[in-house]
């Protein structure tokens, strides 16, 4: 045979099995909505790595604004045009759409590889729907209590706890945030608190009061008299105690919590554990501890998950994404950063938390947050509930914390418009 032959005949198999190549590789669409640059950043940090480890699967991350992420997915959906594998949220978002049938049932492929019993108990009550799973817990989120170190040091006071089993009580903790409220010429230049009138912070309070905002088994409005106790001492950390700025302040101010803590307009703020990511760059002295205790320590905990459109063409290719955004090498990563907290029980074993716990993140003491993690967080309420109903209980909370209704009218208001959608 000539050179010449033998060259074409290479040529020809060269095209043949870049060809088949082309032909085996997949590209998945996979979709979250851009809650910051940072966590976007991470995303695809940790997609990179999905690749090398998948070199036949390419992933295009589509990343959109949160106010109109669910919305977009759904109508994408009606169009036959949803990407393969997409972040879902768990409050209200979740079940509606397992329920709808435009997520595919992962049981099949869930119980070859995973287990539900190496996830922490909140995250497989998060997964399941009617018993099935529909997607994999991401990772686990819930407020905690941040403080700036120098406030604290300069008024000579105790930092806020990290072992819940050392909690403040609620009547401690006012008094420690009134010691931290500094009026000058009669104009508050710096606030005790801030946080707990927000969603996630407020619900945890509730728990901790032991009150219930729905029946146990979530086919009505409860809103017990725990529960309305609770929201009052809320309302009076910036109605009576005065140590919570008011909305005016926060709209003069121009910042957000994290830089109100930063440059010390507030000393501590209830905000999720997501939020340590930003403040562990924001070059300050910040510490992280638990919430203050009604009646006993809790907080409520939630987080996104990842699902497979029911339509997807690459369903075998979407699960291996799927399994590995619910995987701890994609977790520690993101968890690291401060943007995160494990989903696997595992994880919060003392022997096992060095892996994750980074010193210039996770504050000194952080060890006790991972026992809070572990032990001490319940699912937030707007997990099992129809968003609807969720948006309905937030507008009309909204005018007992803003427009000064009495909880009462306020509580009777919900009870005539959620009960029906929960029945």
């Amino acid at each position: 045979m000539s050179k010449h032959v033998v060259r074409v005949c290479l040529v020809v198999l060269s095209v043949i099995l870049l060809s088949q190549a082309a032909l085996a590789q997949v590209t998945l669409q996979f979709m979250g909505w851009e809650a910051s640059p940072l966590e976007t950043e991470s995303v695809q940090r940790g997609l990179r790595r999905f690749e090398e480890l998948n070199p036949g699967i390419k992933v295009e991350y589509i990343p959109v604004g949160g106010d109109e992420y669910h919305t977009r997915l759904l109508t994408m959906m009606a169009g036959n045009a949803a990407p393969d594998v997409f972040f879902i949220n768990a409050e209200g978002y979740y079940r509606n759409f397992a329920r709808r049938g435009v997520l595919l049932e992962l049981d099949e492929y869930f119980y070859q590889s995973l287990s539900l019993d190496d996830f922490i108990p909140m995250e497989q009550d998060k997964m399941l729907v009617d018993g099935k799973i529909y997607g994999t817990s991401s990772c686990v989120v819930a407020p905690v209590l941040y403080y700036n170190k120098d406030l604290f040091d300069k008024a000579g006071l105790p930092y806020p706890p990290s072992d819940p089993k050392e909690a403040w009580t609620w009547d401690e903790f006012i008094e420690v945030a009134k010691q931290l409220t500094i009026e000058q010429n009669g104009r508050v230049t710096q606030f005790g608190v801030y946080g707990f009138e927000n969603m996630h912070p407020r619900e945890a309070a509730i728990y901790s009061n032991n009150g219930l905002i729905f029946s146990e088994d979530y086919s009505k409005l409860d809103m017990s008299p725990k529960a309305q106790e609770a929201l009052t001492k809320i309302l009076e950390l910036r109605t009576v105690h005065k140590v919570s700025p008011p909305a005016a302040f926060l709209e003069q101010s121009g910042m957000n919590a994290a830089q109100m803590l930063q440059t010390g307009r507030v000393a501590m703020v209830a905000d999720g554990s997501w939020a340590l990511q930003e403040l562990a760059k924001m070059n300050f002295s910040v510490g992280v501890g638990v919430l203050p205790i009604m009646e006993r320590p809790i907080t409520a905990g939630t987080a996104h998950l990842h699902s497979i459109w029911s339509g997807t063409k690459h369903p075998e290719e979407a699960w291996k994404l799927v399994e590995f955004l619910s995987s701890e090498e994609y977790q520690i990563g993101l968890v690291r950063e401060g943007l995160w907290m494990p989903n696997r029980a595992h994880m919060y074993e003392l022997e096992d938390r060095g892996r994750w716990m980074d010193p210039e993140v996770h504050p000194e003491g952080f060890e006790g947050i991972a026992d809070y993690f572990a032990d001490y967080v319940l699912p937030n309420p707007s997990i099992f509930v129809p968003r609807e109903a969720w948006d309905i209980f937030e507008e009309e909370l909204d005018k007992f914390f803003l427009d000064d209704q009495p909880l009462d009218k306020v509580v009777e208001n919900m009870r005539r418009r959620i009960d029906p959608i929960l029945q």
